[in-house]
């Protein structure tokens, strides 16, 4: 089976892998995050899913590029840190952006990160990224 087509191997790990991949990244972060606040706090716009994308695709890509691959800590304490981090990047970004209080914004950071983790699961299937 082919590698998935964003990965530094193919690409090179060029400056159009970096982009493509922030882009594909935050675009799946927005689309489920949207899912979760319309199901969550009801009809909210678009936009402010596509605020907060950057925060988690940020933290979450730098993390694992240069804290898990890098060798620093060991692959599973790496993983741990690398959604906790983005966990919280994500929280921070969804409380100031939806002006939410800390009381709502945690429960739709955890349904956001369920969104996404279930659509993940279901994108692998289908595609067979990984």
């Amino acid at each position: 089976m082919l590698p998935f087509p964003l990965q530094a191997d193919v690409t090179g790990g060029g400056l159009v892998a970096v982009v493509v991949t922030f882009f594909v990244v935050a675009a799946f972060y927005a689309f489920t995050l949207h899912l979760a606040a319309m199901f969550f706090i009801g009809e909210v716009p678009s936009q402010r899913a596509a605020y907060v994308s950057p925060a988690p695709t940020v933290v979450s890509l730098l993390l694992q590029r240069y804290g898990v691959e890098s060798g620093v800590v060991s692959p599973g304490i790496g993983v741990a840190i690398t959604i906790l981090a983005t966990f919280v990047a994500d929280a921070i970004a969804i409380s100031y952006v939806y002006r939410l209080r800390w009381s709502s914004a945690l429960p739709l950071t955890i349904l956001h990160f369920t969104f996404a983790v279930v659509m993940g699961i279901a994108l692998n299937g289908i595609f067979g990224f990984v």
